[in-house]
């Protein structure tokens, strides 16, 4: 995959995209760098975790090879789980970057696809290495029935609400011209 990564490179960012980060990261006191023009390298596998992010992927990565990507869509410097990461995510940031970490990932499928010695090369590392001295042990059984009782009644009140601001791609170009939003919108000094 990191091969992939080097091959797709970083999205092209425009002054736009450079100066929506570089005001939100003044706004939040984080260091003013904008978004990153040149990629990381790649790390070793960490032996013991400290922290780090969250993801979707749960159970899987325990039962089978998995592989995790982290594309630039969103303006760094800012604090996880923040009003400031959601500005991002209605901007041509998050798509360049969406849109640069799937052209990696396809490419990557493209690759186990037509060359399964790595399909078997990721087995050998999951179960030689990755999972030779653990043992998962899922906290949810294959009986267990997910509660989504819990939250109807919420839903169901505030869906209304919120399909008035979902993206209408037929009329819109961008979520931001749905919005009446000029991008970027930022602060005056």
């Amino acid at each position: 995959m990191y091969q992939n990564i080097l091959k797709v490179g970083l999205p092209a960012w425009d002054e736009n995209d450079q100066t929506l980060a570089k005001a939100v990261q003044k706004e939040l006191g984080s260091k003013e760098e904008g978004m990153p023009t040149k990629l990381d390298t790649l790390g070793l596998p960490v032996k013991e975790l400290v922290s780090g992010g969250s993801d979707d992927i749960g159970d899987v990565s325990w039962v089978v090879p998995t592989v995790t990507l982290r594309f630039p869509s969103n303006i760094p410097g800012l604090p996880g789980h923040h009003w400031s990461n959601a500005i991002a995510m209605a901007t041509p940031i998050a798509h360049k970057g969406v849109t640069a970490g799937a052209k990696a990932e396809a490419m990557t499928i493209m690759d186990f696809l037509l060359q399964p010695e790595l399909v078997d090369q990721a087995w050998d590392y999951f179960k030689n290495v990755q999972t030779q001295e653990e043992t998962y042990k899922p906290m949810i059984t294959k009986d267990d029935a997910p509660p989504i009782y819990l939250n109807s009644e919420i839903m169901n009140r505030f869906r209304p609400e919120l399909e008035k601001f979902y993206y209408d791609e037929t009329k819109y170009d961008t979520y931001l011209e749905q919005l009446g939003v000029t991008y970027p919108t930022v602060k005056k000094n």
